[in-house]
């Protein structure tokens, strides 16, 4: 007949050697307040990063935190081999991209918006009054940023997001 307590295996095992480097390699919070500016930059917009390779040891992503003032737009720029991710928090996103920057689609709060490899594009504020709030995800862990010396077209083509929830199109 066992004499084992209904407690004897329910105490942490905090003496295993295995389990240790998870304390400190584990799960990490990046508090809002502690985000790093010293990052890739273009010219009207702020980024700061949360979660990258020099913070955290991420290999394969790098996420962050972009604003742009109310009526800013940026200058023109690609970001290499790396696939981007951007969220709008708050505000209304206009991107242009192509090689003159000569199409754009807009972004309100709650959207995604993916930018491929290689892509020229510019991201602008359309709100005269509001700052643009975006986080941003990309595909590694170093941040790259290739700024572009491109003059943006006068009357850029718009372009309707088309997927399943939009299916004739949308802005």
């Amino acid at each position: 007949m066992s004499t084992n307590h209904p407690h004897d295996h329910d105490h942490h095992h905090s003496h295993d050697p295995g389990a240790a480097p998870w304390k400190h390699d584990g799960v990490r919070v990046i508090p809002g307040h502690q985000l790093d500016g010293n990052t890739a930059q273009t010219p009207g917009m702020d980024r700061q990063a949360a979660i990258n390779f020099a913070r955290v040891g991420a290999q394969k992503l790098w996420a962050g935190t972009v604003t742009i003032h109310a009526n800013a737009k940026t200058g023109a720029h690609h970001h290499g081999h790396l696939e981007s991710v951007i969220y709008v928090v708050s505000g209304r996103a206009r991107m242009r991209w192509g090689e003159h920057l000569e199409f754009t689609a807009e972004a309100g709060p709650g959207d995604f918006i993916y930018v491929p490899p290689y892509v020229p594009h510019q991201e602008i504020n359309a709100s005269a009054e509001e700052a643009l709030h975006c986080v941003l995800c990309r595909s590694d862990g170093e941040a790259v940023a290739v700024n572009l010396d491109i003059e943006p077209a006068e009357k850029p083509e718009s372009v309707l997001w088309i997927d399943p929830t939009h299916p004739k199109g949308g802005v």
